[in-house]
């Protein structure tokens, strides 16, 4: 049978986007997740990425959610009918598959959820070159695949169960590992006291690893066997009870953590508060001295007011957009060039040296450069973890989402705030958020509807690009105020009523 991959979003639930294919566990059948992989593998192909060499390798990768195995036993099949070796990397980070094959030059599946619950799942696509970006995305989707329908039963399973389990290279979770240890300085963490939050993450062996290979004293601390949706945008309420608890039993310099496939990070300061993640990313463009700073609109404007970057680009958000930000930044001659989004993770567009050492670029989200970087500026001026964040002007950030809200009523709510005549807007925003706020003093609709209002507070409302979820931004001059903006407009957005027609 025939069947093009806008059918397959159409018909299956699982949609795709700038994460990749993304849906329900039970909507991601072995059928769907081959018919995706093969979609991908054809538009490589067809872009002269793929020529069937013998032993052309895509490696394949996943997180630890109980889905993940059957969806890489699905993509990993597709891989090999169509005449390619799938190189089985385990259950690793998201960035270090990534930079196998950036390192390898070949294609990388990354199976994950990332940070949602694990009824869910989803596949990341990457090419030769790196992440797929917004062109690729029509790309695949315009892309049509023939499947030989013996393979599957009615339901979508595979009507041949595999007899047993793929054999696991372990190069490149250690190509990752080596990474850091091979470029910072052996020693570099020694006297500081780190716990390791590892829940769920995939790589939370790895992180520990990377941290007490530079001298770290690591504390692992609650180890999951069973999967748990870290949100690093939306930290949740138990997540940052856990974190001040331990900072007042375990005497920390900091804690970490990753969410569920390692690509975005948490760090506290050692009183056990979570930094927020565009926060991290000014501090950790800072440690390695970028130029060139590409994040999305919905960032903290502490990068812009500190004065430490030659150069900033805002994008819209997604890892998709910063990465085309950062491209045009390097064509352009700057020369260190970065990228973060508000999640925490992090892109290097740029090779960094430092003491003849050489850490390349990795375009795709990554948590440990974060991580490390904040440990590590913070050694070099003398200063806490939670003195560095105190360091920049001071504009906090909170955000949070409704969850399970559909996105027609999503989009129906922003289309209130868009007629098209700028006054007749801004008399619309003030109407359902003016109490909060007050006066509207400009719109931004780079991605969403962000408000500025006339006391220099933001709100920043757009539905999430891969759940069903209605997310909000804030900004303000205290964390209380940002949290109470956040909190009162998501409240406002949940019972407002249809707009008349």
């Amino acid at each position: 049978m025939k069947i093009s991959v806008q059918e397959l979003m159409a018909g299956s639930g699982v949609t795709f986007g700038t994460s990749g294919a993304r849906g329900l566990a039970s909507a991601m059948t072995d059928f769907v997740c081959y018919a995706y992989s093969r979609g991908f593998l054809q538009y490589l192909e067809a872009r002269g990425e793929l020529r069937g060499p013998a032993g052309k390798a895509v490696a394949v990768a996943g997180d630890l959610r109980p889905s993940t195995g059957r969806v890489m036993e699905a993509v990993s099949r597709a891989v090999e009918d169509l005449g390619f070796e799938a190189v089985c990397c385990g259950r690793i980070p998201s960035p270090a598959v990534a930079l196998f094959g950036l390192e390898r030059t070949l294609p990388a599946i990354m199976v994950t959820g990332s940070h949602i619950p694990d009824d869910r799942n989803g596949i990341k696509f990457n090419k030769t070159s790196g992440e797929i970006l917004k062109e690729d995305e029509q790309g695949m989707a315009g892309q049509t695949v023939e499947i030989d329908e013996r393979l599957f039963d009615a339901a979508g399973s595979f009507e041949r169960k595999a007899h047993a389990e793929r054999p696991v290279s372990t190069e490149a979770g250690e190509r990752y590992v080596a990474r850091y240890l091979d470029f910072f300085e052996r020693g570099a963490l020694a006297g500081l006291r780190v716990g390791v939050y590892q829940h769920s993450a995939v790589g939370r062996d790895a992180l520990t690893r990377i941290l007490s290979g530079l001298g770290a004293e690591t504390v692992p601390l609650a180890r999951s066997d069973k999967f748990i949706p870290v949100d690093t945008e939306a930290i949740r309420a138990e997540d940052a009870e856990l974190a001040r608890q331990w900072a007042r039993e375990g005497r920390f310099d900091a804690i970490v953590s990753t969410d569920g496939d390692s690509d975005r990070p948490l760090v506290s300061d050692e009183r056990g508060l979570w930094l927020r993640g565009d926060v991290a990313g000014i501090l950790c463009a800072r440690f390695l001295g970028a130029d060139t700073v590409c994040t999305p609109v919905s960032c903290n404007t502490a990068l812009e007011k500190c004065g430490w970057f030659k150069e900033i680009r805002r994008t819209r958000i997604g890892s998709p957009y910063v990465i085309a930000a950062m491209l045009e930044a390097s064509a352009s001659g700057a020369e260190r060039v970065v990228g973060y989004e508000a999640n925490g993770g992090f892109l290097l567009n740029s090779d960094i040296e430092q003491g003849g050492r050489k850490l390349r670029a990795l375009p795709t989200r990554d948590a440990a450069i974060v991580i490390l970087s904040l440990l590590l500026l913070a050694r070099r001026l003398g200063k806490r973890v939670s003195e560095l964040s105190a360091s920049l002007p001071a504009r906090f950030t909170a955000s949070d989402r409704l969850k399970n809200f559909p996105t027609e009523r999503s989009r129906e709510i922003l289309a209130r705030f868009d007629s098209g005549l700028q006054e007749a807007d801004r008399r619309a925003i003030e109407q359902v958020l003016g109490r909060l706020c007050g006066r509207v003093a400009r719109v931004d609709r780079t991605d969403g509807v962000r408000v500025t209002f006339a006391n220099d507070e933001i709100l920043h409302l757009r539905p999430s690009g891969n759940a069903p979820e209605f997310r909000c931004y804030s900004e303000a001059e205290t964390d209380a105020r940002a949290r109470e903006l956040t909190a009162g407009a998501l409240e406002i957005l949940a019972r407002l009523e249809p707009c008349p027609r």
